[in-house]
């Protein structure tokens, strides 16, 4: 896993660094559109009888879809949750994340699973790692899953139990879960079970990045490995590595926009010293004339 530098973000309420900012988050942020979910559709089909029989499917239907929230409502949750400005150059990319996964939680395949718990824990905790304040950024946490209807506990849960079961594993013991009993285990197999068209499943790049983090954690990164988990999950792999490339190309871009940030601030921090210096010597410079002045005078 990529490793992203901590920052200080000292200089961020200065216009120009909000410039820069926006500037650095641009760059990442028009990679991290490509981040999109993906899920087989199915329309349901309704056979409608008469006229009379029709209309009242009409307003099942609208009444079904009342209860669907709309991604200005998911969004406006997120800022009633958590009303203290965010850096932009993670507000960026926490604005059109929050929008996808909207997309995603709403459709009607949708179900919850614990991999995907733990691609979306890792890609926070990756995107978030530097920000300024601890407290705040698992406030933003809190608000981002509470926005869309859901228990941050269980993600943070769920992801934290992989993360335990993976690093006890091997990759021989990783592919092999289906002949093991246990609450992991039983975790993979109704996912392999429901991927495999005996359940609703919704795949997703979260998810992808979920299995990615299973195989770090087993120090068993070997591409076949990889194969064999995807065979047993039936998981088609092909899209599982096309989105991981894009996961790591988004971090790289992220490491490089926060890099950028960082000589910013470093550069601004610096200036400052020196203002101050020079401020302290202009200051004793006045106080030693007014000394002279009023020597001079008695």
């Amino acid at each position: 896993m990529a490793t992203v530098s901590s920052l200080s973000f000292t200089a961020l309420g200065q216009a120009s660094d909000r410039r820069l900012t926006v500037s650095a988050a641009s760059s990442f942020a028009s990679s991290f559109y490509g981040f999109r979910f993906r899920s087989n559709f199915t329309s349901d089909s309704i056979a409608v009888r008469s006229q009379n029989s029709s209309a009242r499917v009409v307003i099942q239907c609208m009444s079904a879809a009342s209860d669907v929230a709309t991604v200005a409502e998911t969004k406006l949750n997120f800022l009633k949750a958590y009303k203290r400005p965010i850096p932009s150059i993670y507000n960026t990319v926490l604005q059109e994340l929050i929008v996808q996964q909207h997309l995603m939680r709403y459709k009607r395949t949708y179900r919850y699973d614990p991999v995907f718990a733990l691609g979306f824990v890792t890609v926070y905790d990756q995107l978030m790692e530097g920000y300024p304040s601890d407290d705040d950024r698992e406030a933003i946490y809190r608000a981002y899953i509470q926005a869309l209807k859901e228990e941050p506990e269980q993600y943070r849960n769920d992801a934290k139990k992989l993360e335990n079961w993976a690093r006890a594993q091997n990759a021989s013991s990783l592919v092999e879960f289906p002949s093991r009993e246990g609450e992991v285990e039983g975790i993979l197999k109704d996912i392999s079970e429901r991927a495999g068209g005996k359940g609703s499943f919704s795949y997703s790049r979260f998810f992808a990045v979920g299995l990615f983090r299973l195989l770090e954690l087993a120090n068993a990164m070997e591409p076949t490995i990889l194969e064999k988990l995807c065979a047993v999950l039936n998981i088609d792999k092909r899209s599982v590595d096309r989105d991981l490339d894009v996961y790591r190309n988004l971090l790289s871009k992220l490491v490089q926009a926060k890099e950028l940030l960082k000589e910013y601030v470093d550069r601004e921090k610096k200036k400052r010293e020196e203002r101050v210096v020079e401020s302290q010597k202009a200051n004793e410079a006045i106080t030693k004339c007014l000394g002279e002045f009023k020597y001079a005078g008695q």
